[in-house]
C-alpha cells in the first residue's frame, strides 16, 4: 500500500508539475500575444509618403514625340548630298591620293591630298574624309565648290548612309509610344508597332555595320 501511495503521490507530483509548466507556458505565450497584438495596435508607424510622380500629361507627351521625332528626321534631309556626292550625282569625278593627316582628337583628324578629275583637268589641293590614312589613293568626287573630295562608288555611297541608318533605328519604336499614349490603342496595334519596331532597329543595325565596314577597310 506505501508504494501504491508513493506511486499515486509521485504521479501527482509528475502531473503538477507538467501542468504547471504547460499553465506557465500559457501564461507567457499569452503575454507573448498580447505583448505582439499591443505592438501591433500602439504606436503605428506613420504612413509611407504617396509618390506623386506621374506620366506626362497630353501636351507634354506631344512636346517629348515632337522632340523625338525632330532629333531623327532633321539628319535624314541634311544627309542627302552628301548621298548625291558619293552617288556621282553632282561633283566631278577623279582620283584622291592623301597625302597629309593630322590628328586633332581622339575621334577626329584633318586630312588633305591632291585630287586628280578624270577629265585630265589640273590638280587640285582639297580636303580629304576624316578616316583615310596619308598614302591613301581612292576614287572621289569632288564637291561644286572644288574645295573638298569625298569617296566615291558603293564604299563612298554606304558610309554616307551611316547617319540616315542611324535615324531608322532611332524612329522604330516611335510608333509604338504614340499608340501608347493614345487610349484606343489596342493591343494588336501595340504587338504590331512593337514588330515594326524591332525590323527598323534591326536594319538600321545592319546598315551601319554595312557602312561603317565599307568606310574603314578601305
Amino acid at each position: 500500500m506505501r508504494k501504491n501511495r508513493r506511486g499515486g503521490t509521485n504521479r501527482l507530483r509528475r502531473y503538477g508539475t507538467s501542468r504547471g509548466h504547460a499553465g506557465g507556458a500559457g501564461e507567457n505565450t499569452g503575454t507573448g500575444v498580447g505583448e505582439a497584438r499591443t505592438g501591433q495596435t500602439g504606436d503605428r508607424p506613420a504612413a509611407a509618403a504617396v509618390s506623386t510622380k506621374r506620366a506626362p500629361g497630353p501636351i507634354g507627351m506631344i512636346v517629348l514625340i515632337l522632340l523625338w521625332a525632330g532629333a531623327f528626321l532633321v539628319p535624314i534631309p541634311l544627309s542627302v548630298p552628301g548621298i548625291r556626292l558619293a552617288a556621282g550625282g553632282v561633283g566631278t569625278p577623279g582620283t584622291l591620293t592623301v597625302e597629309v593627316c593630322v590628328h586633332i582628337s581622339r575621334s577626329d583628324d584633318d586630312c588633305e591630298g591632291t585630287f586628280v578629275p578624270d577629265d585630265g583637268g589640273p590638280a587640285l589641293r582639297v580636303s580629304a574624309p576624316p578616316h583615310l590614312e596619308a598614302g591613301d589613293e581612292i576614287p572621289a568626287q569632288l564637291t561644286p565648290e572644288g574645295d573638298r573630295a569625298a569617296q566615291a562608288g558603293l564604299r563612298g555611297v554606304l558610309g554616307s548612309l551611316i547617319l540616315p541608318f542611324l535615324c531608322v533605328g532611332g524612329l522604330g519604336f516611335l510608333p509604338y509610344v504614340i499608340l501608347y499614349s493614345a487610349s484606343r490603342a489596342t493591343r494588336r496595334h501595340l504587338r504590331t508597332a512593337a514588330i515594326a519596331g524591332g525590323v527598323a532597329t534591326a536594319v538600321s543595325a545592319a546598315g551601319m555595320a554595312a557602312g561603317l565596314i565599307a568606310v574603314y577597310s578601305t
